[in-house]
C-alpha cells in the first residue's frame, strides 16, 4: 500500500469530514432542504470573503468567475487596466481581449509584486478606465500583491477593482470591504478544502452600478440572475449540489478554527517552508513578497526541475508542481494551503531533501527539516 501526499497549489487535500458530506445521498436542489444548506453557505462565504456583499455561486472552475466578472461589468470597447506578471494575471488580459475590451497591461516581472504607483499613474493618464484587474496570490510565481494599497488607490477613480483570489482566499488575508475591493473571485479547490467545481464572486454596490450598463453577451454568467435567485436561497441553474453540501462543512470547519487563526496557520506553515528552503541552500523565486499559500523555489543548477517533480511523485508519493511557461523546469512550487498542518511540511521537506540528494545535489540531510521544526515547534 502506498500513501499519497498532495501539496499542489490546487487541487488541495480534502478533509475526511468533507469527503463524508460529499458521499451523502444527493438532494434535489429545488427543495427547502437544499435552500437551508445554500443559505448557510451564502452566509459562510461572506465570513471568509470578509464582506457584507452578496457572494454569487457558479458551477465552474475559478476561471468561470473571472470571465463572469468581465462580461457583467463591461462592454466591448471599454478600457481596463490589467496587472500581469504570471499566468493568472495574464488570464485577466486574455479574457478581456476575448470580449473586445481594450486593455492597458502592466507587465510585472515574474517573481515581483506590482508597484501600486504604476496603477495610479495609468489611471491618471488614461481617462475612462472602468476596471482594474489584479491577483491576490499569483499561483504561478508565489507572489502576493498589495491589494490593500491597490484598493485605496482605485477607490479614488470611477474604476472598480476586481481581484482574482482563487488561490488566496482563506490562506492570505483579503478584507474585501475594508480594502475597497469591488469584486473578489475565488474557487473551491484551494484553501476552501473542496474538489474543483465551484466558483464564487462577491460584488460591491459600485460594481453593481457598473453592471447595469454592461453590453457584453452573457447567459449562464449573468450576475443579475444569480443575485435574484440568491434572494430565495437558490441558483438560477442547476448547482453542483454535492459540492455545495461539502462546502457547508468546510465553511463550518473554518468558522470553528476562526478565520484569524486559519490565516495565522497558513503564515506559520509558509514561514517554516521558507526557512527550510534557506537551510537547504536553495533560493526563493519570490523573496520580495512571498505568498502564504504557495512557495516557489528555484531549482539548483545542475538539477533537472521536471525530473525533480517526477522523482518526488514516483519515489516518495509526494506531489508538488513545477513552473509554468518560461519557468518550466526552473522552479518548483509547494503549496501549504487549506487542509495543511505541521506534518505536511515536515513530510514534503523530508521528501525534497531525499529527492535532491538522489539527483546529485550536495545537501546534508536534515538541515531543512531542522529549520522548519524551529518555526513549527
Amino acid at each position: 500500500m502506498r500513501k499519497n501526499y498532495l501539496l499542489t497549489p490546487g487541487p488541495t487535500s480534502v478533509p475526511s469530514d468533507v469527503l463524508l458530506e460529499l458521499a451523502k445521498p444527493i438532494v434535489h436542489h429545488r427543495t427547502p432542504q437544499f435552500a437551508e444548506i445554500f443559505h448557510s453557505v451564502s452566509e459562510g462565504l461572506k465570513y471568509v470573503f470578509q464582506t457584507k456583499n452578496d457572494v454569487l455561486v457558479f458551477a465552474s472552475s475559478g476561471t468561470g468567475a473571472m470571465e463572469a466578472s468581465v462580461v457583467n461589468l463591461l462592454s466591448p470597447g471599454d478600457k481596463v487596466l490589467t496587472i500581469k506578471g504570471g499566468k493568472f494575471g495574464e488570464r485577466w488580459d486574455e479574457i478581456c481581449k476575448a470580449y473586445n475590451i481594450e486593455t492597458f497591461p502592466i507587465d510585472v516581472e515574474w517573481g515581483k509584486p506590482v508597484n501600486p504607483d504604476d496603477v495610479r499613474n495609468i489611471l491618471e493618464k488614461e481617462k475612462g478606465i472602468k476596471a482594474v484587474f489584479a491577483t491576490l496570490t499569483e499561483t504561478s510565481t508565489a507572489v502576493v500583491h498589495d491589494i490593500k494599497t491597490l484598493g485605496s488607490i482605485v477607490k479614488e477613480f470611477p474604476a472598480v477593482l476586481v481581484v482574482d483570489a482563487v488561490s488566496g482566499l482563506g490562506a492570505v488575508d483579503i478584507q474585501t470591504d475594508n480594502w475597497n475591493v469591488d469584486v473578489v473571485v475565488a474557487g473551491s479547490q484551494k484553501a476552501l478544502m473542496l474538489p474543483p467545481g465551484l466558483a464564487f464572486a462577491s460584488v460591491s454596490n459600485k460594481a453593481w452600478d457598473l453592471a447595469e450598463n454592461s453590453k457584453c453577451p452573457k447567459y449562464y454568467w449573468n450576475f443579475a440572475k444569480a443575485r435574484k435567485s440568491l434572494k430565495t436561497d437558490q441558483t438560477p441553474y442547476t448547482p453542483a449540489v454535492s459540492l455545495v453540501v461539502g462546502l457547508s462543512k468546510s465553511l463550518e470547519m473554518i468558522k470553528e478554527e476562526g478565520l484569524e487563526n486559519v490565516l495565522a496557520r497558513h503564515s506559520k506553515l509558509a514561514k517554516a517552508t521558507r526557512a527550510a528552503v534557506g537551510a537547504m541552500g536553495l533560493e526563493l523565486f519570490a523573496p520580495q513578497s512571498p505568498s502564504d499559500a504557495v512557495t516557489a523555489i528555484k531549482v539548483p543548477e545542475g538539477i533537472d526541475g521536471v525530473g525533480l517533480v517526477k522523482t518526488l511523485k514516483k519515489k516518495y508519493d509526494v506531489m508538488i508542481t513545477g513552473g509554468q511557461a518560461q519557468l518550466k523546469g526552473k522552479i518548483i512550487r509547494i503549496a501549504h494551503m487549506g487542509y495543511s498542518d505541521t506534518f505536511d511540511i515536515i513530510i514534503v521537506i523530508s521528501a525534497l531533501e531525499m529527492a535532491l540528494v538522489s539527483l546529485g545535489y550536495n545537501l546534508e540531510l536534515g538541515n531543512g527539516i531542522k529549520a522548519a521544526e524551529e518555526v513549527l515547534k
